[in-house]
């Protein structure tokens, strides 16, 4: 998924997967668009007052979260692991590797 932004307009474009095939663009609302064919496959979301409907505070600032898929959570924590388990480790400790 991709989403973008134009400020002078303050319209956003999301889109769920690249255009391989003729879409139609459908008018949901006076302020949303959507791209999709005839099998019902969504490609895209178009937001015209984008600034409303995406919620952004008061200074027109977005915030946008990718949270971590369970592959990426699951290697930090792996990450994290290591970290604590080699933290404090010293050259003192190097003769406990030959046990």
């Amino acid at each position: 998924m991709k989403l973008t932004y134009d400020p002078r307009c303050n319209i956003a474009y999301i889109c769920l997967q690249e255009k391989t095939v003729q879409v139609e663009t459908i008018q949901i609302s006076e302020e949303m668009n959507v791209d999709i064919v005839p099998d019902g496959t969504i490609y895209g979301i178009e937001l015209l007052n984008a600034n409303q409907q995406l919620g952004a505070d008061n200074q027109g600032k977005l915030i946008v979260v990718n949270e971590p898929t369970e592959e990426q959570e699951e290697a930090a924590w792996h990450r994290l692991a290591s970290e604590q388990l080699l933290k404090g480790y010293s050259e003192d400790d190097t003769i406990y590797d030959m046990i």
